[in-house]
């Protein structure tokens, strides 16, 4: 199975470099050996890049150039890389979902040798649940730079204008209807945001969460298709309907970013999205309701709990040329004097979250973080298959399908389902069409058994 979804991922990615192709990784700088670094565009990611002069000056003779893309652009343009072996990048971000993959296939050097010997790291600090995603017959390939689960927040003083008291676990039908009641359209203020964008690491996470707990399944334990099952179609018309009468302007295009921005400026009731929002939530410098906000489980309905799992991480491509040098800057940027930087630096609402945790016993983020942190490591803990989901499944990953083919079929279904959300089709044409294309991904898995 590997091999015939290497070879497909090697044809697509071809593709892919031929249009976006850049300069080779390991390129001599005008200060000596410059490191290609690819790297996500999120407000955690930017800090590291604005404190990356302070590893240059510890670290003569490497020059560190970002290549730093939105998520949906990042992801392809990594995986085409690293599944050539194009040699573009020297150190890559890649998430728990494709770790363990790519490990399999071959593309990730081995960083368990690398971690043994890096004195003072202490792996043994990291969160369980995140180091395990990132490990493969018991050795990590990729290092956290920050863990999340998923959780709701809340605008506190709107909730209380309106009379309504939010619960510690709440469920999804009393989040519509407090959606419902706080929708004021008037003022400029959704009863909700929640992501609508394409992109199978998009809508499609939080969505998948809504279907878990709705008691929808991608697959049954024989690889059959479940997307027009009576589970997934609730789920589906929930989750649409939901966005579609109290939700934010312009759904159907907005992400992670987008519904930041949106609560920030205080144009939403309440943001269902990854516990990685806090820090931005809480920061002065991008935020307009700070203090104005509570914290709460992932809303469920047939389930105990429905938050994810999921890290931002570094990887090291197997064709890398000077591991050394990468290793140096991958351990600088997962490290626990990171953390401390990033809190004396720019505050402490802003260090990286969920990924270590001697991170949750600094007095000076327990202070400033005491609002969401609590919630965060609790959505950490519970996020498993056997709390998120009523039935088992073949495949790995909670927010997603931890398989290759779920890159593209999972970015194919978020258009069904964000064309719905424009209201371009009905969600019963977004369910069937949705059917076929994991029809056939079944079909594959059937075959291999």
């Amino acid at each position: 199975m590997h091999s015939r979804t290497k070879k497909l991922a090697l044809l697509v990615c071809t593709a892919l470099l031929t249009l976006t192709g850049c300069a080779g990784a390991g390129a001599l700088g005008s200060g000596g050996r410059t490191l290609v670094v690819a790297i996500v565009s999120n407000p955690q990611m930017e800090d590291a890049i604005a404190l990356s002069d302070q590893f240059e000056r510890d670290n003569p003779g490497i020059k560190l150039k970002f290549v730093q893309l939105p998520e949906n652009q990042a992801r392809a343009k990594i995986t085409a890389s690293t599944a050539t072996e194009g040699g573009e990048f020297d150190v890559v971000m890649i998430s728990n979902y494709e770790t363990p993959q790519w490990a399999a296939n071959g593309w990730l050097e081995n960083l368990q040798p690398y971690v043994d010997a890096s004195e003072g790291y202490d792996p043994g600090d990291f969160i369980p649940s995140i180091r395990d995603s990132l490990s493969y017959q018991g050795s990590m390939y990729a290092v956290p730079f920050y863990g999340e689960s998923s959780f709701l927040t809340y605008r506190k003083d709107l909730f209380e204008q309106a009379g309504l008291t939010m619960p510690e676990r709440p469920t999804w039908q009393q989040i519509a209807d407090f959606a419902a009641r706080l929708d004021d359209k008037a003022a400029g203020v959704s009863g909700i945001c929640l992501r609508g964008k394409p992109g199978w690491g998009e809508s499609l996470a939080p969505f998948t969460t809504v279907a878990n707990t709705f008691g929808a399944r991608w697959f049954d334990e024989n690889w059959n298709a479940q997307l027009t099952s009576p589970e997934f179609r609730s789920a589906a018309e929930f989750y649409v309907n939901l966005v579609r009468e109290h939700g934010e302007v312009g759904a159907s295009s907005a992400g992670f970013s987008e519904c930041g921005t949106r609560y920030g400026q205080g144009q939403a009731a309440m943001w269902y999205d990854a516990t990685v929002m806090a820090g931005t939530n809480e920061d002065p410098e991008s935020s307009e309701v700070v203090g104005k906000s509570g914290y709460v489980a992932a809303p469920v309905e047939r389930t105990d709990s429905s938050g994810w799992l999921y890290t931002w991480s570094l990887a090291m491509p197997k064709v890398a040329e000077d591991k050394d040098a990468a290793w140096r800057f991958m351990r600088w940027m997962t490290d626990k004097e990171f953390v401390r930087n990033v809190g004396t630096t720019f505050g402490w609402n802003r260090v990286p979250p969920g990924c270590r945790l001697s991170t949750y016993q600094i007095p000076e983020y327990q202070q400033a973080a005491q609002a969401y942190a609590p919630a965060t490591l609790d959505g950490i803990d519970r996020a498993k298959q056997s709390n998120s989901m009523l039935r088992p499944v073949p495949y790995p990953g909670i927010q997603f399908v931890g398989i290759p083919e779920f890159q593209d079929l999972g970015t194919r279904v978020s258009q069904q389902l964000s064309a719905a959300i424009a209201g371009q089709i009905t969600v019963d044409e977004a369910l069937q069409q949705s059917q076929e294309y994991a029809e056939s991904v079944g079909a594959a898995y059937r075959e291999t058994r």
